[in-house]
């Protein structure tokens, strides 16, 4: 007898980290499509926010840790597919790369397979390397690996710099313009970046979940520019309608810069983020031609200027006013 598919309706999804930045639109698009969502969260009574992005009952927050496998196994219980959202820039308390990006990643792999769901997408990055230069890229390829060797099928997605209004680059630099008249050009502004949309990273993930083939691949996200970190900078203060004077910084002064400012609680830069920035990225020829990217999927991705203008307005000395301060209300 041949096993009957479940309509989306039917389908239950778990989601680690979906009350995140990527998280919380992923959650909307799913929900937008009829799938019943449960989101793994270390603090679910924090995370009430997603359930207006669905219907009645069709988003549910339950606690999860993924330094903990036991509530793995709890939260995967049910489901037909599990993503893998989780993720840190830099280290706090409990939450290193090693807990969070390798053990957590390959724990969320063993509870899937134990739960004997059908799909597994872990989100990782573009760089990820276990034999990387830094500790961050080093911590997500070593994921990849404990994740592959508990679901060889997972699907494995690798995103640019991803942004959106809650990004943590565009927003940043535009704080940082707001009071200081310069910009460091980290490594002289060189590195490539290829921005893309958090919520065409959405939808990306919705389409390789229905996509069978797509199972075991690793995919490379990227928008439709290639852009360099100084055309980055430079995009951000003529949208904030802020003149700072870009300043090159070189890489020992960076890093040195790194390690002073990666002490402090929030830090904006660290020597780690430094050493990462010393590789561009960007989706690479391989992943082009085998269409295991944003366009080989058939999504065509939006640019910087048509979406980052519209969060970044706060940025501006009279926000989204005229330079009067006159209101049009």
């Amino acid at each position: 007898m041949s096993k009957q598919i479940k309509s989306k309706q039917a389908r239950l999804i778990t989601i680690f980290g979906g009350s995140g930045f990527i998280g919380r639109h992923l959650v909307q698009n799913l929900a937008a499509q009829g799938y019943r969502i449960r989101v793994g969260v270390r603090r679910p009574d924090l995370a009430g926010r997603l359930q207006p992005l669905g219907s009645v009952g069709q988003i549910m927050p339950v606690q999860a840790n993924v330094r903990f496998p036991k509530s793995l196994e709890s939260a995967c219980q049910g489901a037909d597919i599990v993503i893998n959202l989780t993720g840190i820039l830099s280290p706090t308390g409990n939450q290193s790369f090693e807990a969070v990006h390798e053990f957590g990643a390959g724990a969320v792999a063993k509870a899937a397979a134990n739960a004997n769901v059908s799909t597994l997408l872990h989100l990782s990055a573009i760089g990820a390397d276990k034999n990387g230069a830094s500790i961050y890229h080093k911590s997500k390829g070593a994921g990849e690996e404990n994740v592959l060797k508990a679901f060889p099928k997972a699907i494995i997605v690798r995103p640019s710099l991803v942004f959106g209004p809650e990004d943590a680059f565009f927003n940043k630099f535009a704080e940082l313009a707001r009071f200081s008249p310069i910009l460091p050009l980290i490594g002289g502004g060189t590195t490539k970046f290829q921005p893309v949309y958090v919520g065409d990273v959405a939808k990306a993930i919705s389409k390789l979940l229905e996509n069978a083939s797509s199972q075991g691949k690793i995919y490379e996200l990227g928008g439709p520019e290639v852009l360099s970190f100084k055309q980055l900078l430079q995009f951000i203060t003529k949208t904030t309608e802020r003149k700072r004077l870009l300043v090159p910084v070189p890489w020992f002064a960076a890093k040195l810069m790194g390690r002073v400012l990666g002490i402090l609680p929030s830090p904006m830069l660290t020597r780690d983020q430094v050493i990462m920035l010393q590789s561009d990225n960007v989706v690479s020829d391989t992943a082009e031609k085998d269409h295991r990217s944003l366009q080989g999927l058939g999504i065509e991705g939006e640019t910087i200027a048509s979406q980052v203008p519209s969060y970044l307005y706060r940025y501006k000395k009279f926000g989204q006013y005229t330079e009067t301060g006159n209101s049009t209300i």
